[in-house]
């Protein structure tokens, strides 16, 4: 072959492999601003003509949608191409085959993507692909989406979250100078965006095509101010662990005040929401005013309450921390919900007071102000532990109807320690069907050890069946001359909810870990019940409890305890017990207390 010949082959070669690299379009598609564009990450040895070919670009419109190729083509840059074709998603097919593929999702107000993801449990992807012309930061209200039959319940929650994140690094990725996008937190408001960007409200909401403060939701994809690389990954924004950055430099003093002061309390619930009344709130509050009312005559000292309705509104929260009187405030209690806190825990580091959270249990906000009665769900099982130590012969009872979450705290309790399996299956007692099935738990206490049993069921009637099931091998095996082994029951909580028999409690010596407990004929409950009645004509409920011991806790404190942070002591107003301790990685004040609830065969209730 000659030189010349060598070289035009050479040459064709390269040009070949040049136009090569960029033969196939990017997968990755997204809208910014109404308009659906590629993102394309460059390759090395592409350049703007063969772009342009691929993409059925001009040049200089790709010049205009990217400022950056002023200074050229460079390798693993991303750059955005315009869609000028539709060449992806389902093609226009008649009604009737549409509705065999798909179910139709029309877009409600206010609904992010994300959330009709996890709604269907479906990729994003997938709905990308199958509504080529969906824009998901700008969705229309009616709009009507298809949902790929084939595909629903086939992602899990961090699926979606992976995806979403995706999304959202794509377009930072292009994002214009100054700009970035940004998943809603949890809790997140445009109070606190807007503060957190340092933007006011009105700012941000024209950033973003006019959105509402009511029309924020969690999940959603909004633009701000910044540089994308600032912005931190959003795949764990939406994870229970994320936590709010508090503007706070130091941990806070709590200054106690003298006996002759008064006290104000700023008090905040959701008492009506849309005009509907919410009786569980009111409840809370009657249950406050009797605890401030055993503070301030059994006590003697002097206190005052502003009671503030939030409904559940973000924005009437913000409102509300500019009322003067809520200014005045030397504790605030309220508001109920972790959403609506953000303003408010930002007045009172400022000011360098406490708030009391009485119901939620706070997963994002990092506050040294903030104190929590719920306990804290990682310390739930302390008091169970020793349930499992020792020579215990473990067995778990399972049924066709699991409690998923429950088998999995009970698993991991269970790490490095040897237990059984047991599936409960009930047969009618009608005949030797019955005899040595598996709705016979006769084996089971057929030894001499000491016995731990877990039932994982969560249907109402498998739970009273298999109760009642232990209960009778017990007294078959008495009854028969034979000593039954020494067992107890650990329950789940959440059986209270059912209308199950209390008398087989007792029997298979039930414990419960319990976040609250207040058993009506003990002497204080009682007390309690009494007085409540006379003062409103009705029995009090778990959140008239709460109120009570919520003002019987913190309405003392701020006269004493507050200036140690109510820790090292245990307080029980009337028989649930609170203690409070700082968690070193957020900062807030939590009950670290649960109550352990043990029913003994003697038909008496013990409390721990």
């Amino acid at each position: 072959m000659t030189t010349m010949k060598r070289l035009c082959v050479t040459a064709f070669l390269i040009l070949w492999s040049l136009c090569a690299v960029a033969q196939e379009k990017s997968r990755t598609i997204v809208y910014i601003d109404g308009a659906k564009y590629y993102i394309h990450t460059v390759q090395a040895g592409e350049t703007l003509y063969g772009l342009s070919k691929t993409y059925g670009v001009d040049e200089k419109v790709l010049r205009e949608c990217n400022p950056v190729l002023a200074e050229g083509l460079k390798a693993a840059q991303n750059i955005k191409i315009p869609c000028v074709t539709d060449d992806a998603g389902v093609k226009p097919e008649k009604e009737r085959k549409l509705r065999k593929t798909y179910d139709f999702h029309f877009v409600q107000k206010g609904e992010t993507l994300y959330a009709i993801s996890r709604q269907y449990e479906i990729p994003v992807n997938t709905l990308m692909e199958d509504n080529p012309d969906l824009d998901p930061l700008h969705m229309r209200l009616g709009q009507r989406i298809l949902v790929r039959r084939k595909q629903i319940g086939s992602e899990d929650e961090s699926g979606t979250r992976e995806q979403w994140e995706q999304y959202r690094q794509s377009l930072n990725s292009v994002a214009e100078e100054g700009t970035a996008y940004h998943i809603v937190h949890p809790g997140e408001t445009f109070y606190s965006l807007s503060h957190r960007f340092g933007i006011t409200e009105e700012e941000l909401g024209a950033l973003n095509n006019g959105l509402k403060a009511a029309d924020l939701k969690a999940g959603a994809m909004i633009k701000v101010p910044g540089r994308a690389s600032e912005e931190p990954a959003a795949g764990d924004s939406l994870l229970p662990q994320h936590r709010f950055e508090m503007p706070r430099a130091k941990e806070l003093e709590f200054r106690a005040l003298r006996s002759s002061e008064t006290l104000r309390i700023a008090l905040l619930l959701p008492l009506a929401t849309d005009n509907q009344p919410n009786a569980n709130y009111l409840e809370f509050y009657q249950g406050f005013l009797m605890g401030l009312d055993s503070v301030k005559t059994r006590l003697g000292y002097s206190v005052h309450v502003d009671l503030f309705n939030t409904a559940r509104d973000s924005a009437r929260i913000a409102q509300i921390v500019r009322d003067e009187s809520f200014r005045q405030a030397g504790l605030i209690v309220g508001p109920v919900y972790e959403e609506g806190l953000y303003p408010v825990v930002v007045f009172a580091e400022q000011k360098g007071i406490p708030v009391v959270s009485p119901l939620a249990n706070i997963e994002r906000m990092n506050s040294d102000a903030l104190f929590q009665l719920a306990p804290d769900p990682t310390c739930k099982y302390e008091k169970v532990k020793e349930l499992f130590a020792g020579n215990k012969r473990i067995t778990l009872i399972g049924s066709a109807s699991t409690d998923k979450e429950f088998e999995q705290e009970m698993l991991s309790l269970l790490e490095g320690v040897d237990y059984r399996r047991f599936t409960y299956k009930y047969v009618h007692p009608s005949g030797a069907s019955a005899r040595n099935s598996s709705s016979d738990l006769t084996p089971l206490l057929e030894n001499e050890d000491d016995n731990l049993f877990i039932i994982l069921s969560d249907d109402e009637v498998e739970l009273d069946r298999i109760l009642a099931a232990l209960a009778s091998a017990e007294s078959g095996l008495t009854s028969r001359g034979r000593k039954a082994p020494q067992f107890r029951v650990l329950g789940n909580a959440r059986w209270n909810r059912y209308n199950l028999d209390r008398e087989m409690f007792f029997k298979d010596r039930v414990t419960f870990i319990s976040t609250y407990h207040a058993k009506r004929d003990a002497e204080i409950v009682k007390t309690f019940d009494s007085a409540y009645i006379r003062a409103f004509g009705a029995l009090p409920t778990l959140y008239s409890y709460r109120g009570y011991d919520t003002a019987m806790i913190f309405a003392p404190a701020m006269f004493s305890d507050i200036e140690y942070d109510l820790e090292q002591k245990l307080y029980t107003p009337l028989q649930t017990s609170y203690r409070f301790e700082r968690n070193p990685e957020s900062g807030n004040h939590v009950n670290r207390n649960w109550m352990r609830v043990n029913y003994q065969n003697d038909f008496t209730i013990t409390i721990e």
